[in-house]
């Protein structure tokens, strides 16, 4: 057996048979050649060919699912097995029938996602507002176009829209369908293609036609005035809001809200919830509510319970005795999707670019599109009786002697030379010619020759007024306001979302319920907590440590008080005091930097109570700095748990004291010298970054900041000594009846 060849990196050839200790060989490609080759095609296949909706209101998909069910007979015909139309639409759409039949359910009256269902179904297509409720397999259910899709293929076959080859050149489809009615902003859309995504809310119908019917008679139309707001097929209330829906319209990007609809039965004692927002599910609903029941956020519900049948979607809620419905209801809409937002994102593929357009300018597209399918309707009419009249001006001059016409057909003894011989015979063209040359025996006769050549006239005035529309712009958008009339009366439904406006629904003030009590607070030099009431600290006082801990601060408080955790890294964590479990003086207690989430190497070096975020803040620093910082620097709106730069990081932090009135401090550093000073000598800085002021001159390289006490908690009996009348000072070298230190280190 022959050796083995060695492969090496620029091997091309590879033997089958010697395969294993192989290298692949490596092709290097700059990644803009990747992106430019691979990815770009990718992302625009996406965007032009998927995930984005065109001037009419589809996207590829829905298109070419119609079209197919269009061809298939079923505008007119009886209903089909969805499998069947799924796997004639594999012709146009070549994906996997599960995609085709989702795809299908969405469109289907039964499903109940779209205002204007384009699908008459028969069988379980799920439904929209609940995630769990499945729809049946495809060789279940049955389904034809329903009726308002005669207004979505109108014309289609008089070159109102370009038609391409499908994916295998087999057969044709149109690039468009030309939908007599904006259909881009009544049915809801949604996309998500590379880089962008869509999200068009659907509109009411009548009230889209109306606006559209407006515009083309005034471009500068108030859209507004007729377009009312969003509708939605689930119904529910929609939250007025003008400024919100004047954005929306211009720009095409914003949010609506819409709550439930409800009701109360009194005798029962429970609340029915009959519609809910477009955005959510009945399961969302159900799971959020029992989550707040197990945190206690709400009490008042005894059970909950989806009670959705055929009539429809129906939420029930027993109510506890004494229950304030409509408070209930108002808890619920805050803190559940009961109420929700229904964000818009008008992208809109036009001319194959795809735009973020407000709604009057969709309309304007739409229209300006409409104008040229009508106007290729028109023009392909046009040509249909300008063909059919030069005929009859054929037949008009046999009309003058048809004898002579059937002598030239009898005497000619070649076939080949019937046309010619007709065409010199009466001075016609060819294809008048074939035109007389086809007629059947029996009707040549003078009746009938004159009956069609009767016609001339009549089929010149058509031809007049056709070419006359062509010539006004003013007849062409007269045609589609009368269509868009014949839409609203054939077509036109009430609104489903009822309009309430935002400002006169009462703002829902949560109540706290959570039960307020005093409580002593201990906070250990190693960062364990403890929140103990005054009954359990008359029992026992004696606080229990971990070995090598020792106490820290003890404060009075409340059990609704907020806390501000201050730690060695220049961060301050917000929490309640409700959020720890009361405890006893035998624990070691809640340890803070775990339970708050801290860094690696975080540990707290005061605790505060800040109340009402009046006063200040002394921060005493290494470097003999001091910064007064008020308080409600640190307060926020927002349920922020964690500010950072809580104090200044220019030197370490040696001391932290709550500061409510101005007080006398007592401040002593590592050269054994010590100032008194009156806080009133300090100003108050809004900035929590503040770098403070100079308090104690210090040989930099050799002394620091040692503590800061005030004096009624020091044992200092020469004090002026060291009183300090302004600031900056070196102090006073320490008594020694005076060195006792009452301050912690922070350190």
């Amino acid at each position: 057996m022959p050796p083995k060849k060695k492969a090496t990196a620029q091997t091309k050839k590879v033997d089958d048979s010697n395969i294993i200790g192989l290298r692949a060989e490596v092709l290097e490609q700059p990644i803009v050649d990747t992106l430019e080759e691979n990815y770009m095609p990718y992302a625009m296949s996406v965007i032009v060919s998927r995930a984005i909706p065109e001037i009419d209101g589809f996207k590829p998909s829905h298109r070419k699912l119609l079209y197919t069910m269009y061809k298939m007979g079923l505008l007119t015909g009886k209903r089909q097995k969805s499998a069947n139309i799924v796997g004639q639409t594999m012709r146009l759409n070549p994906h996997g029938d599960a995609a085709i039949y989702e795809t299908m359910v969405r469109l289907t009256k039964g499903n109940g996602a779209l205002l204007a269902p384009f699908v008459d179904s028969k069988g379980n297509f799920g439904k929209t507002y609940s995630r769990d409720m499945a729809y049946a397999a495809s060789r279940y259910t049955e389904a034809k176009l329903a009726s308002i899709c005669a207004e979505i293929f109108r014309d289609i076959d008089k070159d109102t829209v370009d038609f391409v080859d499908n994916y295998d050149a087999s057969a044709k489809e149109p690039t468009l369908l030309p939908t007599t009615f904006p259909n881009v902003l009544v049915s809801a859309n949604q996309g998500i293609a590379v880089g962008m995504a869509s999200s068009v809310c659907g509109f009411n119908l009548t009230e889209v036609c109306q606006t559209a019917i407006e515009m083309i008679q005034n471009p500068n139309h108030d859209l507004m005035s007729t377009l009312t707001a969003p509708d939605f097929p689930t119904g529910g209330e929609l939250l007025y809001n003008a400024d919100d829906l004047r954005v929306i319209y211009d720009t095409g990007r914003g949010s609506v809200k819409v709550r439930a609809k409800w009701r109360y039965e009194k005798p029962e004692n429970l609340i029915e919830i009959y519609e809910i927002p477009y955005s959510t599910s009945i399961e969302a609903i159900m799971d959020k509510v029992a989550d707040l029941i197990k945190t206690g956020k709400v009490r008042e519900i005894a059970d909950m319970r989806d009670e959705t049948d055929l009539s429809g979607l129906k939420l029930t809620i027993d109510l506890k005795r004494g229950t304030d419905p409509d408070k209930l209801m108002q808890k619920l809409f805050k803190l559940t999707p009961l109420r929700d937002s229904v964000s818009c994102n008008f992208n809109i593929l036009v001319g194959g670019m795809p735009r973020v357009m407000g709604v009057g300018e969709i309309l304007t597209e739409w229209i300006a599109w409409r104008v040229e399918s009508v106007r290729r309707r028109v023009f392909f009419e046009l040509g249909k009786k300008k063909d059919k009249l030069h005929l009859l001006r054929g037949l008009e001059k046999i009309l003058l002697d048809i004898d002579r016409a059937i002598a030239i057909i009898r005497d000619t003894e070649l076939e080949a030379e019937v046309l010619p011989n007709l065409m010199i015979g009466f001075g016609i063209d060819e294809i008048q010619a074939e035109y007389v040359a086809e007629i059947r025996l029996r009707n040549i006769n003078r009746e009938y020759i004159i009956k069609r050549t009767r016609e001339i006239e009549s089929l010149q005035q058509e031809i007049d007024d056709l070419e006359d529309i062509l010539e006004r712009r003013s007849r062409v958008q007269k045609i589609i306001k009368d269509e868009l009339k014949q839409v609203i009366k054939q077509y036109g439904e009430d609104r489903r979302t009822e309009i309430i406006y935002a400002d006169e629904i009462p703002d829902f003030i949560e109540e706290d319920e959570t039960p307020d009590y005093p409580v002593t607070l201990f906070l250990s030099r190693e960062g364990y907590f403890k929140k103990i009431t005054p009954q359990s600290l008359r029992m026992s006082a004696e606080q229990k440590y971990k070995e090598g801990d020792g106490p820290g601060q003890q404060m009075e408080a409340t059990n609704k008080d907020e806390l501000l955790v201050f730690t060695n890294q220049c961060q301050v964590y917000k929490t309640r005091v409700s959020e720890f479990n009361d405890t006893k003086a035998s624990v070691l207690g809640t340890y803070l930097p775990t339970e708050l989430g801290m860094d690696e190497g975080e540990h707290v070096i005061f605790l505060h109570v800040p109340g009402d975020y009046k006063g200040n803040l002394l921060f005493f620093f290494e470097n003999g700095k001091v910064a007064r910082v008020e308080t409600a620097a640190y307060e926020t709106k927002t349920n922020r748990k964690k500010l950072t730069g809580a104090y200044s990081d220019a030197s370490p932090i040696k001391a932290i004291l709550p500061l409510r009135e101005d007080m006398d401090v007592f401040v002593t550093s590592t050269e054994d010298r010590a100032i008194l000073f009156h806080t009133s000598l300090l100003n108050p800085k809004s900035s929590r970054s503040t770098q403070g002021v100079g308090l104690m001159t210090l040989k930099k390289a050799k002394y620091h900041l040692r503590d800061a006490t005030p004096l009624s908690e020091a044992t200092v009996v020469n004090t002026a000594r060291y009183r300090a009348r302004s600031l900056p000072v070196a102090g006073a070298r320490l008594l020694e009846e005076d060195r006792e230190e009452k301050q912690i280190d922070l350190y």
